[in-house]
């Protein structure tokens, strides 16, 4: 069995490969280099075949998004870790080790996420993942060095090695007995969150997630949806809704989801004031279809509290759309509800 296996999931990604899977190749010695192609139109498999040879290709049957995509083509990589990596993500020197280190010395670690910078403002942080995934206590992600859409700067604060609750799939490394012990993705995600979801499972089973400063990446970004597309924000809503209700207790639910969607519901009123009509209206779109979908959501929460062995001790207390919108505070350090050592 190889140890580490990078597994690029590809869907018309032409041009992103050709621009950076040579830096995957070059700076990811003993490493397996996998493109597991979704079901591409383009002639990105030509380029790979032609111009990179040693790297490997999985052809999937269909294309079911991140979620089953992954999961179909992680079934047929065997290797102790697996790299998620997106086909718009610039590696650089160096940028395994020191994770792989890191989880080979405490088998604990379940998951890792190396330091994510923007490819167009290499000084600042990268909206998906930055420093580590958080989430509030009503299931509203966020990030060390990103707020909602506010990014710091890169000034070496987050140059640390830190526990934190989610790892963002644009760089996502998994062990991969956890993984498939997980279950994988939430197929029924099809694209966003689906990391937080598994994340969250894999705290609650006792495992933990780290954020490795000491690794860099730099990612574009919205390269299959921008983040002001109205499809993205309807899978952000309804798999936000699905992430909280399988994965809360009981009391907790009954709690935190009359909260959550009153919170919703200002979001979609704000973005057909304010922003984009669209968004708000993929909002109620989002809820609607979370509703259709309850009986299938209810048999997924059921197994996951019937294998959940602790509660996720890396949930934020408090609000951070409180914190953001009516406190205005902007940065993570500024927040004090992630505990005192942030």
């Amino acid at each position: 069995m190889e140890k580490t296996a990078i597994v690029i999931l590809n869907y018309n990604g032409e041009k992103h490969l050709r621009q950076f899977l040579p830096s995957v190749i070059s700076h990811s010695a003993d490493c397996r280099i996998i493109v597991a192609d979704n079901c591409s139109t383009d002639n990105s498999m030509d380029y790979v075949i032609k111009n990179h040879p040693s790297v490997e290709i999985i052809k999937l049957s269909s294309n079911g998004g991140y979620s089953l995509g992954y999961n179909e083509a992680l079934r047929q990589v065997e290797a102790q870790y697996y790299v998620l990596l997106n086909s718009d993500v610039e590696v650089t020197e160096n940028w395994v080790t020191p994770i792989i280190d890191m989880m080979d010395s405490d088998p604990d670690i379940a998951a890792a996420q190396p330091k994510i910078l923007s490819y167009h403002q290499k000084s600042e942080f990268e909206y998906a993942g930055a420093a580590g995934g958080f989430i509030d206590s009503l299931g509203y992600p966020f990030c060390r060095g990103r707020i909602f859409n506010t990014l710091e700067k890169d000034s070496g604060q987050y140059n640390d090695v830190k526990q934190v609750f989610w790892a963002t799939g644009a760089c996502l490394f998994v062990r991969s007995d956890i993984f498939h012990q997980m279950e994988g993705f939430d197929p029924d995600f099809f694209a966003h969150m689906e990391e937080i979801d598994l994340c969250w499972r894999i705290n609650s089973a006792g495992h933990k997630v780290m954020y490795n400063g000491n690794s860099t990446v730099y990612h574009v970004g919205g390269g299959t949806l921008h983040k002001s597309n109205p499809r993205k924000t309807y899978l952000n809503f309804r798999n936000g809704l699905a992430l909280i209700y399988k994965n809360y207790s009981t009391s907790e639910l009954y709690i935190k989801m009359p909260l959550r969607i009153l919170l919703d519901a200002i979001a979609s009123v704000k973005f057909m004031l304010f922003d984009t009509f669209a968004d708000g209206v993929a909002v109620m779109r989002a809820h609607i279809d979370f509703l259709k979908e309850l009986k299938g959501n209810y048999k997924k929460r059921k197994a996951v509290q019937q294998k959940k062995i602790r509660q996720a001790d890396t949930i934020c207390r408090g609000s951070v759309v409180f914190e953001y919108f009516i406190k205005g505070k902007r940065k993570f350090k500024e927040l004090k509800m992630c505990g005192n050592d942030q």
